[in-house]
């Protein structure tokens, strides 16, 4: 597939350098190329470095103001979107995809020092290597919990509890207690924890061929059968827990409250590979798989409604924000849909990382400033703006991050192969 040539499609559409300018556009009035990419050095530049004004008549979000993010709905990490858009939608609100703002992280050589690691680095301040495990400004590290033996899968917090669980690969569950940062316990499941989600009390946990539930309040367990191999994502939306499973199914369960337990409502089939992430949003549950597509169905009738090839690779990780979905993918993407008129997705901008992408979150900042938190397969997250793409920050870590959660009060939790990070968001320090 030409990736490539749909970038540049994208990027056209976006208002690039092949794109019509202005009707009273002149040549003194053409936007530099490379600082919509955020990358001209030129001082000083021939081209602009703001854009163009609208043409007069013209409505577009950053005209109504209908362009401006908005935080996230709750501290959940997944938003609430609006109801698609309707005929009178504006398709002008994409132009603020991916244009750059002040917001730059001043540059050091990207890269853990490996000596300060150890504890044994003598260059101190004068080295050229991070002694830190994050770069830029406005969060801070709080903690580092260790314990788990291999790679930290999942991270939940259930509701009203005062204790967070991580599931890992080593085929344990911890739970921490959250004042104090101690592992209260440790419990064996005997298979992967493939992924970890809380909704209310109840503590949902796949491994494989199976669905744990534990209610945190009576700790009452369940286990729920039916899945075919490894259970790598799941989701709730309208009352329904779904599941993907490794043989490309989705599996739907209701919970009975006469009973207290959890009644198989559907099979969802169409996926030939894997189903890897799951997101619900404006009434449609939204699953991406191995076989490198996104297909969105109806909570409703559970009915497959379409289904999204652009990606080239594993889907690994799906968000919706505001009426946009996210999208990352091992092919070093992350794409942005929004519906068009009969209510199809369309890809409106494409942002290109230089390694496959594993996962993607997104919480407020100190600010109230909507941010994307993605894990790429370089052992390490990025942290962007939103809808411009500006770099706010990195996180890096020793193996590789699979896991990243938020939490309440600007925290936020990143989990790799040596256990799980604590940050927090803080108020910037005023420059003098």
């Amino acid at each position: 597939m030409d990736l490539e040539g749909r970038n540049r499609r994208v990027f056209n559409r976006l208002g690039g350098p092949s794109a019509a300018p202005p009707p009273n556009a002149t040549k003194t009035q053409k936007v530099c190329y490379h600082w919509r990419a955020g990358k001209c050095s030129r001082f000083p530049c021939p081209f602009l470095h703001r854009e163009l004004p609208y043409p007069s008549g013209a409505t577009s979000a950053a005209a109504n103001g209908s362009g401006a993010p908005k935080p996230f709905a709750d501290d959940s990490g997944f938003s609430s979107p609006a109801p698609r858009r309707g005929p009178n939608f504006n398709n002008n609100h994409n132009n603020s995809w991916g244009r750059m703002g002040d917001n730059k992280v001043v540059r050091k050589t990207e890269k853990v020092c490996n000596y300060w690691v150890q504890g044994n680095c003598n260059y101190g301040e004068r080295c050229k290597f991070l002694h830190s495990w994050n770069l830029g400004e406005g969060f801070t590290l709080l903690n580092h919990l260790d314990g788990h033996q291999k790679v930290v899968t999942g991270i939940a917090l259930p509701a009203g509890m005062d204790k967070l669980y991580t599931g890992s690969q080593d085929e344990t569950v911890r739970a921490w207690d959250t004042n104090t940062g101690q592992c209260m316990g440790v419990l064996n499941l005997g298979g992967e924890v493939g992924c970890m989600i809380s909704e209310g009390p109840w503590l949902f946990v796949g491994i494989t061929n199976v669905v744990k539930a534990w209610n945190t309040q009576t700790n009452q367990e369940i286990s729920l059968s039916g899945p075919v191999g490894q259970v790598y994502s799941m989701v709730v939306g309208n009352d329904l827990l779904f599941a993907g499973t490794q043989d490309g199914t989705i599996l739907v369960w209701k919970f009975n409250a006469v009973t207290n337990s959890f009644e198989p409502a559907a099979s969802l089939k169409g996926h030939t590979l894997a189903v890897v992430s799951l997101v619900v949003g404006a009434n449609r549950l939204y699953s991406g798989s191995m076989d490198h597509s996104i297909k969105a169905w109806s909570l409703e009738t559970l009915q497959c409604l379409q289904t999204l090839t652009e990606h080239t690779n594993v889907v690994m990780s799906l968000l919706c924000w505001e009426q946009f979905l996210l999208s990352c993918s091992l092919d070093k993407t992350i794409k942005v849909w929004v519906a068009t008129e009969n209510g199809n997705l369309e890809v409106t901008f494409t942002h290109n990382e230089e390694h496959g992408l594993l996962n993607l979150r997104g919480m407020p900042d100190s600010e109230s400033k909507p941010v994307l938190l993605c894990a790429c397969n370089d052992n390490s997250v990025r942290l962007y703006d939103l809808p411009s793409f500006s770099e706010k920050g990195k996180i890096f870590a020793k193996q590789e991050i699979r896991a990243i959660e938020v939490g309440p009060g600007g925290l936020f939790f990143t989990g790799d192969g040596t256990g799980f990070r604590v940050w927090k968001w803080v108020e910037p320090v005023p420059k003098p």
